[in-house]
């Protein structure tokens, strides 16, 4: 059977996920009488609720005498040490793009990549029954971005398809017919992808895909480059420097079968199969027949630009809402972690109670946190920490990001304001259609943690942020912090509404009447830019004596709720994001206020 290996990108949310259940619908993937799920590629819960796809999956369908592997990329580039990988397992892409918003970031970063290694695409435009679409326009951008990536002529010269995912079908008329279906893409994809790349030589693969299993162990995920493999073979791992990591037997191959995964007998150059019975090789390793002794070259992978710390918890109530706690469950999970992660690095701290976590974005470690703390763990996180570098001549370089921001008109003088205040350079600004404006910044990293929900604020949550990273550029100098002190609370207890009625005028909370407090613990943000320790105890004093009026219920305002990642991004350097399976506390590195004025000291001195 003819083979062809296909990834598909899109930005996030323009429809890549929803497509690939049609194609699997239609090409006959599914029985009559099977229920099917919406989105079947999103198999994590974190990505049914965020709409997001942030693990790379492969699936398989037949179409006439051919077999298309598919691989779901994730759109965010915060996931997007998974992409880089997988592009060199497949030899065409589908580029889906939507037909109002156009090309964004993570396209480009995408397709970028794709180009660079020779891939030539297909532009698919989906959603072509918006109200707002405009496809001609929306092509012309793609036509630009191609060029301005470096695309060769024939790359340029790409076929283009207009269609809806969600009606499932596509056509090269914007007006259809629609009753083909899908059809359409599916020859086209036979036609315009050419067959696999197969080598001479013995069994040789890339490890691009890893997972845990609990009973097959480590499963890699790879495209066969060179000769076959079978079921209790022998093989051996070879790291990118040509060392040997280990040798062994394959358990067990699994193909891609539709949605599932079947064991098969035997697997052939230009598959993508997965393989299990090994237990040290991992991503960007050579899985190859003992005869080889050279390891095949693998694609680099982008630096880490965040850090934050993951510290045991050693608040009052530590151990009352998780059941892992301690510092060696909370590493081997890290650990474990990383394992399938090449974007991550973790690094243990001297005392052995924290870890540094490094990361390409905020939103890849808060979907690492959100994943922990729904697996029972409790831990204190620190405010994300951009990764500095030094180059030859010891000039201190940093991150910087490209900022897409799609907003109304008038909002954008606020937006550019903000932005400039964050030592970001105003590269382009172009209308979008529909009063709205497209403002492209170079911005760095630093800038940039916690101003999506002021941006949101700002903008009356009409604005779309992108970001992408861009490279490493000289040190921009201070950038502005928050410039509210907080609300501490001064002892351990449950919050009393009394207190926090009489309180409301220094500001607004952040917890609720009934809530564990604890001394040190952030229950507000301070009108002013001190901290100021108060009493959310304290009752009503109760006497004999009638008042003149009557007693009124207590009516309080309404708390902020800080979600997972505003907390994140509001704390300063010398607080922390308490984390349970129940709750998300704020509170201070040092809970007692000696040790935050010696630490405040010593800081002083430096």
């Amino acid at each position: 059977m003819a083979l062809r290996n296909i990834a598909i990108i899109a930005h996030v949310d323009h429809g890549k996920t929803t497509l690939v259940d049609e194609l699997l619908k239609q090409s006959g993937s599914f029985r009559e009488n099977q229920r099917v799920m919406e989105r079947v590629m999103d198999s994590n819960d974190i990505e049914k609720e965020r709409g997001i796809t942030i693990l790379a999956k492969a699936t398989s369908i037949e179409w006439k005498d051919t077999r298309i592997n598919i691989v779901d990329t994730p759109g965010h580039a915060d996931f997007g040490g998974e992409v880089e990988r997988i592009l060199s397992m497949v030899d065409g892409a589908i580029v889906l793009v939507d037909a109002a918003e156009g090309p964004m970031p993570q396209t480009k970063f995408v397709v970028g990549k794709a180009l660079k290694v020779g891939l030539r695409p297909i532009v698919a435009i989906n959603k072509i029954d918006r109200p707002d679409a405009r496809a001609e326009e929306v092509v012309n951008e793609v036509f630009d971005l191609f060029a301005a990536l470096d695309a060769t002529d024939e790359q340029l010269d790409f076929p283009i398809l207009y269609g809806s995912g969600r009606a499932g079908w596509m056509n090269y008329d914007p007006a259809g017919p629609t009753d083909e279906g899908l059809a359409p893409l599916l020859d086209l994809v036979v036609k315009h992808v050419p067959a696999p790349k197969v080598e001479e030589g013995p069994f040789r693969m890339i490890g691009t895909i890893l997972e845990a299993n609990n009973f097959l162990g480590r499963i890699i995920t790879g495209r066969i480059a060179s000769g076959s493999i079978k079921p209790n073979q022998a093989v051996k791992v070879l790291g990118q420097d040509g060392k040997l990591i280990e040798q062994g037997r394959i358990s067990k191959i699994l193909a891609f079968r539709g949605i599932e995964r079947q064991p098969i007998e035997e697997a052939h150059a230009g598959d993508i199969v997965a393989i299990a019975g090994l237990s040290k090789g991992t991503v960007a390793d050579t899985f190859c027949d003992p005869s080889v002794t050279e390891a095949m070259k693998a694609q680099p992978i982008d630096p880490p630009t965040v850090t934050m710390s993951f510290i045991v918890n050693d608040s009052p109530l530590a151990g009352t809402e998780g059941d892992k706690v301690t510092s060696r469950v909370i590493r081997d999970r890290l650990l474990k972690e990383a394992e399938g992660n090449v974007a991550l690095k973790i690094e243990e701290s001297a005392d052995k109670d924290s870890f540094f976590v490094s990361g390409r974005g905020e939103l890849q470690l808060a979907v690492l946190i959100e994943n922990m703390r729904r697996e029972g763990f409790e831990l204190a996180v620190s405010r994300p920490r951009v990764v500095m570098h030094k180059d030859d001549a010891g000039q201190l370089l940093e991150p910087i990001e490209e900022v897409l921001i799609d907003v109304d008109e008038e909002h954008s003088g606020v937006v550019v304001q903000k932005m400039s205040e964050r030592k970001a350079e105003m590269v382009e600004l172009r209308p979008s259609g529909g009063n709205r404006v497209r403002l492209v910044f170079y911005a760095p990293t630093r800038g940039l943690i916690g101003y999506q929900s002021e941006l949101l604020t700002d903008t009356r949550g009409t604005a779309i942020m992108n970001r992408l990273f861009h490279s490493y550029q000289p040190y921009k100098g201070e950038i502005g912090g928050r410039v509210n002190g907080v609300l501490l609370a001064n002892e351990a207890g449950e919050a009393v509404a009394y207190a926090l009625f009489n309180l409301e005028d220094r500001g607004p909370m952040i917890i609720d009447a009934g809530e564990k407090v604890y001394m040190g613990m952030i229950i507000g943000i301070h009108t002013r830019d001190n901290d100021l320790e108060v009493n959310v105890l304290k009752g009503k004093k109760l006497t004999n004596i009638r008042a003149a009026g009557k007693d009124e219920a207590v009516k309080l305002t309404p708390p902020i709720r800080m979600t997972l990642e505003r907390a994140l991004s509001w704390i300063q350097e010398d607080e922390l994001v308490e984390v349970t399976p129940k709750s998300i506390r704020l509170r201070k590195m040092y809970l007692d206020a000696n040790d935050r004025k010696r630490f405040e000291k010593s800081k002083a001195a430096l």
